[in-house]
């Protein structure tokens, strides 16, 4: 045990219909990164929820340094050492970047010789070479809540660094970064290993895993599989490993075939001048239409228009050659369009509410008596329907919906949409933080809904999936379109070519 900075053994942890970790363990040595990986449900965020001291273990030992630790909460966990960046980052937009990084442990000062108060200066001056040391040129006294996604991630793992701790922990943390942040990522932890500091990294995009581990550990269903070192791991050996078993084909076999054009979108642009402008395409009845861009290209924008998300200055949508006024997301949706948005998290699912609740929300006008009262039979019917049909694994429709992994609650909001009946889906990042079993499933369902004539219009910055299971894709760049690419001829290089074709 002392060959390892720190180790977790037999580490066991339920929760109700769920047994989450059955005799789970890691081995961490310091100044090396160790990958977790396994399948959305395997149970690797649980394990390090149980290491930050989140989660109270039912049975277990973690060991520092050889030594028997218990640790409480993560504030103890933080006084031993251990940090963590949680997959779902929960900033508080309000306060500065500084208050956010010494949340809870504000450096002071004493006025009148014996008033402790926050030190300001010092917490925006400790803040400002930080963020120096870690290359992220932002002002400590600038709003969290004016930062996008990506660099609030960056100053969440700025906020773990400060730490000076001896474990990290980082779940997920390049699912929202551009290529360039993923740079300064990876030159973040090449500092903190020549520094002695151990690495928890948890990801799903396997060219990460096998470019910055040094050993890789791998869960299934909550028990511990093995550990070996990177450079002997394959892509193709670590999903074998991580499903238990190969998977030949990463796309199901496409068997749709695009029929009329259903939908239209005609000179479409935002009120606001730096966002999407003068974009115009169409869907066919069965066709998906990728959408490619780099970060900043404006397609998530331009899907909100076209919900009534966001506002418009112009432009108009059709559907089967008849106009719809959008304003609002209910005329989308009163009129066959869906929206599956880019986080489940946020603006996806009811975290609070059951498995039931979030599948059966969106169309309960559907399952009225006499227009004033639910039939609960009906709504018990289709959630029935849904968990089946979408392959959802819950222990009940009554378990929260927050305690399922990202893949089935995926499936639920899917299935959600998919009880309106509507012609038009817009899946924004359908399999953004789902593993690649969960992935192939999703996979499967886009493409059977292709099959049944839905037009599918799908947001992703996976190169693979856009390619894999895109019938045409329409490229944008600095909020225009691009250009379009037939299946026949896409390549990531024509992609590539139109992502990066900014106007002159």
């Amino acid at each position: 045990m002392a060959d390892y900075l720190l180790e977790m053994d037999d580490v066991c942890k339920a929760f109700p219909g769920v047994q989450a970790l059955n005799h789970a363990k890691l081995q961490l040595k310091a100044g090396h990164v160790h990958a977790l990986m396994g399948e959305n449900g395997a149970g690797k965020s649980t394990l390090m929820k149980c290491m930050f001291g989140i989660y109270k273990m039912d049975k277990g030992q973690i060991y520092m340094n050889g030594k028997a630790v218990t640790i409480k909460d993560p504030i103890d966990a933080l006084s031993k050492g251990i940090a963590m960046v949680h997959q779902e980052l929960q900033p508080i937009p309000a306060m500065t970047i500084s208050e956010n990084i010494f949340l809870g442990r504000y450096p002071q000062k004493k006025v009148l010789g014996f008033i402790p108060v926050v030190d300001h200066t010092k917490m925006n001056n400790d803040t400002n070479e930080l963020l120096k040391k870690v290359k992220l040129n932002f002002d400590s006294k600038q709003k969290v809540g004016s930062l996008s996604t990506s660099q609030m991630q960056l100053v969440e793992i700025a906020k773990a660094v400060s730490a000076n701790c001896k474990v990290l922990i980082l779940d997920e943390p390049t699912s929202s970064l551009t290529q360039n942040e993923v740079d300064s990522l990876f030159a973040i932890i090449k500092n903190l290993k020549s520094n002695g500091v151990a690495i928890v990294y948890i990801s799903h995009k396997m060219d990460e895993i096998l470019q910055i581990s040094d050993e890789v550990t791998i869960m299934r269903d909550g028990q511990y599989v093995g550990t070996w070192e990177a450079k002997e791991l394959t892509i193709n050996s670590i999903i074998t490993k991580m499903v238990g078993r190969e998977l030949t084909n990463l796309f199901p076999k496409k068997e749709n075939v695009p029929g009329e054009v259903v939908f239209e979108v005609e000179d479409f642009t935002s009120i606001n001048p730096k966002s999407f402008r003068h974009v115009s395409f169409n869907i066919r009845k069965g066709e998906i239409l990728g959408v490619s861009g780099l970060v900043g290209a404006q397609r998530t924008e331009l899907m909100e228009g076209i919900f009534g998300i966001r506002s418009k200055s112009s432009g108009k949508v059709m559907l089967h050659g008849k106009e719809l006024h959008i304003n609002r997301p209910k005329d989308a949706i009163d009129n066959g369009v869906a929206m599956l948005t880019e986080s489940r998290r946020t603006s996806g699912i009811m975290g609070v509410l059951s498995v039931a609740d979030n599948i059966s929300i969106s169309s309960l006008k559907n399952y009225l008596d006499y227009k004033i009262s639910i039939n609960s039979g009906k709504v018990d019917n289709l959630v029935k329907e849904n968990v089946k049909k979408m392959n959802i694994k819950t222990p009940s429709s009554k378990t929260p919906i927050k305690s399922l992994s990202g893949g089935n609650q995926q499936k639920v909001i899917i299935g959600r949409w998919l009880a309106n009946s509507p012609e038009v889906l817009i899946l924004d990042e359908p399999t953004r933080g789902i593993d690649v079993g969960a992935k192939y499933e999703i996979y499967c369902i886009i493409a059977d809904l292709a099959k049944q004539g839905k037009s599918i219009l799908m947001i992703s910055s996976e190169m693979g999936e856009i390619l894999g299971m895109s019938d045409r894709i329409m490229v944008m760049c600095d909020g225009r379109c691009t250009g379009f690419i037939d299946r026949k001829d896409a390549t990531q290089e024509n992609v590539m070519a139109l992502a990066t074709k900014f106007s002159s």
